[in-house]
């Protein structure tokens, strides 16, 4: 563990993450990216197919079966995206290459605990924000990393979230900080499938065009969620990386190690 002095003659850099995120992102670009499509927006976007054509109410209650077992699954896939998005970020980080079904791999593995975090997670933020907002943000920022914490240091679920907030504990200002930029990042990546799908298609008016703007906005916003899903994931684990080096110091065996 690092001490005090030493901790003080290192800084936390926003910068320094965002470098290695993106880095991570060009060098393994049809990975990192063919994996948030394939098992997170190929997913999403196949979900919403169904449920717009699940419209018969004469059969709610298999309509409803199946919706859930959708919802599930998208959510379960989800979840091996991240931990597949999170083994290739590292990879790039130790300097080495990681396949695809290499990635896809750690994300299987590590599905399920991660659907576990990401309910506790969600659940524990709903509340925070219930409680007029301050609290959810709070709880952002101290859990900001408790994901990548999951799969890098194989911790259990709940270790994950202490882990997350000893590593962010000092730091929680520059969480903020690029949680914000992530935040008007993704509003601007929504606003601009919004924008192209009318430039193309135009306004659905009384009924006509509805189905080009429909399939348009469903193609822009598989896209969207494709980008939005690997920046993100890119982003978390180099924020992980940076905390950690923070707090830890500089580690001498590879964080990617552990995946061997």
């Amino acid at each position: 563990m690092a001490s005090a002095a030493s901790l003080s003659d290192r800084r936390m850099s926003i910068g320094r993450v965002f470098n290695r995120a993106f880095a991570a992102l060009g060098a393994n670009a049809v990975t990192m990216f063919g994996i948030a499509f394939l098992f997170s927006a190929l997913p999403i976007a196949l979900l919403n197919l169904s449920q717009a054509g699940s419209g018969s109410t004469r059969d709610y209650i298999t309509n409803a079966s199946v919706m859930g077992g959708i919802y599930l699954a998208s959510f379960v896939l989800t979840q091996l995206a991240q931990g597949g998005l999170v083994r290739a970020t590292i990879a790039h980080s130790d300097h080495r290459t990681v396949s695809f079904g290499a990635c896809v791999a750690t994300g299987a593995r590590y599905a399920l605990p991660l659907l576990a975090l990401g309910i506790l997670l969600g659940l524990g933020l709903m509340l925070g924000f219930a409680f007029f907002i301050v609290p959810g943000i709070f709880l952002y920022l101290a859990w900001a990393v408790a994901v990548p914490a999951l799969v890098i240091e194989r911790t259990g679920i709940f270790e994950a979230f202490g882990r997350s907030r000893f590593l962010t504990r000092g730091a929680r200002w520059n969480v903020f900080g690029i949680g914000l930029v992530m935040l008007v990042l993704y509003y601007v990546l929504i606003a601009a499938v919004g924008i192209v799908t009318v430039a193309v298609t135009g306004l659905p008016v009384a009924g006509r065009d509805v189905a080009a703007f429909g399939t348009l906005s469903s193609v822009l916003t598989a896209l969207s969620t494709t980008v939005s899903t690997a920046v993100v994931a890119a982003i978390q684990t180099s924020l992980y990386v940076e905390l950690r080096d923070w707090k830890d110091g500089p580690q001498v065996d590879q964080l990617s190690d552990i995946f061997a």
